[in-house]
């Protein structure tokens, strides 16, 4: 049965859909089933492994709004990892879930299902705290924090936690903190030092040993469709994601 985890964080820009998308990949590349799902109104992770979002025949928010949905047939096997693509039409979705009913829940009934096909489901969640977000809250057994090494992030991450302990009394009691990675890592600023000490006091052995490093490469690889290890296994960024990958199945057990 997979585990589902959810990669947040209200903040846009800090490299959210980048360790959905390269994580997902790691863990295929260790033989683990693995499916992305894309629930971020942009479609990054869907253009990110080489899907056009314009050719989905079935998308996330189509099977979200569906009365009776068929998950399996939406799932898209690429080159790189299996995907649930999203684009745009998911950006209103917010309005068209008011009225229909346990609407908190409506991604978790697209992902149950696929539960017993994969080992791991990598939801890249939208860079918001709003219902989208709740959506992959209730539906994830655990949550992931990408967490920029700047000032600010600190502030982002507080107000993030103060919304999963509201969602764990009163629709997900069962959600859990799966860690924190720190991306956009410069260790040459005392500022990137200072925030990685802040974090590692309140969070402890949550966050991961490995941080991400600015890296151009990383930078690159979306726009060619492919994930970093894919496009360039020798560089900084590849090598960092394969570690966290490593790091990631060893806090779950080697599963």
């Amino acid at each position: 049965m997979a585990r589902i985890v959810a990669l947040i964080n209200q903040k846009g820009g800090v490299g959210k859909t980048t360790t959905a998308v390269n994580l997902a990949y790691a863990l295929v590349e260790r033989g683990k089933r693995v499916l992305l799902c894309d629930f971020d109104p942009q479609g990054n992770a869907t253009s990110g492994v080489g899907v056009d979002q314009r050719s989905l025949e079935t998308s996330i928010y189509d099977l979200i709004i569906a009365d009776e949905p068929d998950p399996k047939a939406a799932v898209i096997h690429t080159k790189w990892m299996d995907l649930l693509g999203s684009n745009t039409d998911l950006s209103g979705a917010e309005i068209d879930l008011i009225g229909l009913p346990t609407r908190e829940y409506r991604l978790k009934r697209v992902l149950d299902p696929l539960r017993s096909e994969y080992d791991f489901i990598i939801i890249d969640c939208p860079p918001s705290l709003g219902i989208l977000t709740l959506e992959c809250l209730c539906a994830a057994d655990s949550f992931l924090v990408p967490l920029q090494t700047e000032y600010y992030a600190l502030e982002g991450l507080s107000q993030l936690m103060a919304t999963v302990r509201t969602v764990q009394k009163r629709l997900n009691r069962s959600i859990r903190i799966e860690g924190i990675l720190l991306t956009m890592y410069d260790g040459r600023t005392n500022l990137a030092a200072q925030v990685v000490e802040e974090v590692k006091k309140h969070f402890g052995d949550r966050v991961y040993r490995t941080a991400i490093p600015r890296n151009v490469r990383l930078s690159e690889a979306p726009s060619h469709g492919m994930p970093i290890t894919a496009y360039d296994k020798l560089c900084r960024g590849a090598q960092a994601y394969s570690a966290v990958a490593d790091e990631f199945l060893e806090k779950n057990g080697g599963k």
